[in-house]
């Protein structure tokens, strides 16, 4: 226990070697690192509050002083972020909120949230896979951008809180703004309103979150983001069927689920799994896209099924859901994701393009058929 003792105030006294600028202070004395503690043997968590007047690199540089503290082989940074400049007052912006205390999970009898409507937004579409690596995001962020292409009020949230990759999608790397009643203002690229975990942190920061950590960050980007009037909030989930899915669900009300897949059977078994959880969960799975249906040379134009073909179709009609269409694999839509524009942005008339704006519509399409007055 002494050990333990001496290995938490060796990293303490580490963490007092970040002085804030412009106050004197270091990070420790002005209250920023709170609930420092052992979390197992080396292991080591604190909590960060993070302030508008901070430097971008406050929690890389605290995680990695602390890291270099002898007999420490891990370190679990939590970060909050505050709307307040003053060092010691103001209550914090939970960003990532935890309940129960650290690293716990909420006890079991916990009775679950009531989902709401998300003030201002008419609908709140998932954009969903079960599977990893089939083109989800960029699915997600050419759909938002298609939409307000359209002249649609559109958002796109990004839940995928272990992998943001929306800022560098849509190439942003500020950070929100946060207004004196501590609200976040989402930033704006392409005519999409944007909020993801990747603009609060670090690009090396990695999220070592579990479930209830990712819940509250949820939790915050419906509730205390200043949306605004949209018509449409799209979700950008991470893989699978887990935390952040079951979240969402709980804590909105979700107008549905677009499905996206790649044409091989790896693929869609998995993607039939998030299907079949969105129905247990009595959220609408409004349709499916077959991402990466075939390469299209850019020189001839010639297409090849690198992935298979009709792999989407197929999984559409066996889980008895609308297909919506293919969208073809072209080199341009790396290049135009790497660049921070989408491929709908910075190349509308590629066959890529047309195929996002043509899912757009049938997107548009299935949640006017599906429609259900709010209460």
């Amino acid at each position: 226990m002494a050990d333990e003792r001496d290995l938490v105030s060796k990293v303490a006294a580490a963490l007092r070697s970040i002085v804030l600028p412009g106050t004197g202070e270091d990070i420790v004395a002005s209250g920023c690192v709170t609930e420092l503690r052992l979390e197992g043997p080396g292991r080591v968590g604190f909590v960060l509050v993070m302030r508008p007047d901070h430097p971008p690199g406050l929690a890389g540089e605290a995680r990695t002083v602390a890291e270099s503290v002898a007999g420490v082989e891990a370190v679990s940074v939590e970060v909050r972020v505050s709307g307040r400049e003053q060092p010691r007052t103001g209550r914090p912006l939970p960003v990532m909120e935890r309940r129960g205390g650290p690293n716990r999970e909420a006890p079991p009898s916990a009775a679950p949230p009531t989902p709401e409507v998300v003030p201002g937004v008419r609908h709140v579409v998932a954009v969903s896979s079960g599977k990893g690596g089939v083109g989800k995001t960029t699915v997600a962020a050419n759909l938002a951008a298609a939409l307000a292409g359209r002249g649609v009020r559109v958002g796109l949230m990004d839940a995928d809180v272990y992998g943001p990759d929306i800022p560098v999608m849509f190439g942003v790397h500020s950070r929100p703004r946060v207004t004196p009643d501590e609200k976040v203002v989402p930033i704006e690229a392409h005519g999409v309103k944007l909020m993801s975990i990747g603009f609060l942190l670090d690009e090396d920061t990695p999220a070592i979150w579990r479930g209830p950590i990712v819940m509250g960050i949820i939790r915050q980007f419906l509730q205390q983001v200043e949306w605004g009037e949209l018509d449409y909030l799209l979700v950008d989930m991470p893989p699978g069927t887990g935390d952040a899915q079951l979240s969402l669900v709980q804590l909105a009300k979700v107008d549905g689920a677009l499905m996206v897949t790649t044409p091989q059977s790896v693929a869609t078994g998995d993607v039939l799994k998030g299907i079949k959880m969105f129905e247990r969960v009595e959220v609408a799975v409004l349709g499916l896209v077959e991402n990466m249906s075939g390469f299209l040379c850019p020189h001839c134009g010639e297409r090849t099924d690198i992935f298979g073909r009709g792999g989407g179709q197929k999984l559409a009609a066996t889980a008895g859901v609308p297909f919506l269409g293919e969208v073809p694999l072209g080199a341009g839509v790396v290049e135009a994701g790497d660049s921070g524009r989408p491929t709908v942005v910075a190349a509308p008339d590629s066959a890529e393009a047309k195929a996002f704006f043509e899912l757009a519509d049938r997107l548009v399409e299935a949640l006017q058929a599906a429609e259900v007055p709010k209460t």
